[in-house]
């Protein structure tokens, strides 16, 4: 297996220490170019490897699986094929990317045939999503919320620290990075109003949010353990959970959340495996009171991946306005699917299951405009001296995740979209 804290390990393709695509980490994706059918890819750098190109030329023979997987508009079919194929594959693309290998590196007419500048292409959603869940396992944006919303005194409510809490959403409105949007209509209640009114929303906030995806189905009546969860998971992706709060406000009692969630969640185009993010596990929160044993785990589960938030007006830079960690998840994902099948609920390649919003424990780590701005009470003020309390129409939010030890920097691209007026 790759080691990805080995610094000694390079690409015979140039890769700047700040990039988030080392050999190391070799995230999978689906891209196209003008004229041609997507197909399965993996970043190197600032390079794209057409996976279906490597299997034309022989690449992937020794390995005797049906490499048409890489002819596809997504990763299901390949996923399909199981850990020990995507292991397989993976080490063998990082032979052919390995500075002391010659195979692919003095090959130049193959050279040209596989490799692609990523700014040349197409990235496109890199899964066919069947199902999306959205859990709400940070106790720290929890907390928040509770405090504004609730008696600060006891903000948690009394389920939260023995489940974790989630609801399904829409899987049809989640886009991948780049796809811009127009901000929602719907109901919403001002407080000095005797009845709704009807119109686009006012409140337009970012979720910072880390998903999985789940790589191995199971059978209707079947449940996951917490210590075969990750047999179960492909990797990750970076996402945003657009939340419209005055929408969500007037329609979530009794049921959730539904317009106000339902427009549109956007995902990072690279999915990184868990197998390189491993050497980033770290300790979590203590879990008080004690988890029933169906949610009990052994080892290190948390990630230690730092995820910052940029608001981007047109015409501007981006502008950084939080900091937070995947570190500080109360609620981990081998729980969360754990909780998710308990009850005998079957999950699917392509299933898509949202951390919900990451916010650290101190100001500048909390991940919505909600809580950096506690409600709209505190507005920030950005380079071009204009404030916001919520998201404007014209601006970016653009969402970057990365994990850093001994100089090897494993990230996942850039999340990002771009609000349109309402239509």
């Amino acid at each position: 297996m790759i080691k990805p804290i080995d610094p000694r390990l390079k690409s015979w393709i140039p890769v700047d220490k700040n990039c988030d695509f080392p050999i190391q980490n070799l995230p999978y994706g689906i891209f196209k170019t003008a004229g041609n059918k997507p197909c399965v890819c993996v970043a190197i750098g600032d390079q794209v490897l057409n996976l279906a190109a490597v299997a034309k030329l022989g690449y992937f023979n020794q390995l005797k699986f049906d490499t048409k997987v890489f002819s596809k508009d997504s990763l299901n079919d390949f996923i399909s094929l199981g850990q020990p194929v995507w292991r397989a594959v993976r080490n063998r693309i990082f032979n052919l990317l390995n500075a002391d290998r010659e195979e692919l590196r003095d090959n130049v007419e193959a050279r040209k045939k596989v490799l692609l500048p990523m700014n040349e292409v197409e990235l496109l959603l890199p899964v066919k999503i069947g199902d999306y869940t959205d859990f709400y396992s940070s106790i720290d944006h929890a907390t928040n919320m509770g405090k504004m919303f609730r008696d600060p005194a006891n903000a948690l409510l009394p389920n939260w620290k023995h489940i974790p809490v989630g609801y399904h959403g829409r899987a049809s409105s989640i886009i991948v990075s780049g796809t811009n949007f127009h901000r929602p209509k719907g109901q919403t209640k001002p407080a000095d109003a005797e009845n709704p009114v009807f119109g686009p929303s006012k409140l337009l906030d970012f979720e910072l949010e880390t998903a999985f995806i789940i790589g191995k189905p199971t059978r209707l009546g079947e449940t996951v353990s917490t210590d075969k969860a990750d047999d179960h998971i492909f990797g990750m992706v970076l996402l945003n959970d657009w939340s419209a709060r005055d929408i969500q406000s007037w329609e979530y009692v009794p049921l959730g959340p539904f317009l106000s969630k339902n427009f549109a969640s956007t995902i990072s185009p690279w999915v990184v495996t868990l197998d390189a993010l491993e050497p980033f596990r770290t300790e979590g929160y203590k879990q008080e009171p004690k988890v029933l044993p169906y949610l009990e785990y052994s080892g290190k589960k948390n990630i230690d991946i730092t995820l910052e938030v940029f608001i981007q007006p047109a015409g501007q830079q981006p502008h950084k306005i939080c900091t937070s960690n995947y570190k500080y998840m109360y609620w981990v994902m081998e729980q969360q699917l754990a909780h998710h099948t308990v009850n005998g609920c079957n999950i699917n390649i392509g299933d898509l299951m949202a951390s919900g919003t990451i916010s650290g424990p101190e100001e500048g780590s909390f991940g919505s405009m909600m809580e950096i701005t506690w409600r709209g009470t505190k507005p920030i003020r950005l380079p071009d001296g204009s404030e916001r309390k919520f998201i404007n129409d014209g601006d970016t939010v653009l969402i970057k995740g990365y994990s850093v030890k001994n100089g090897v920097r494993i990230g996942f691209g850039e999340c990002k979209a771009t609000v349109l007026p309402a239509t």
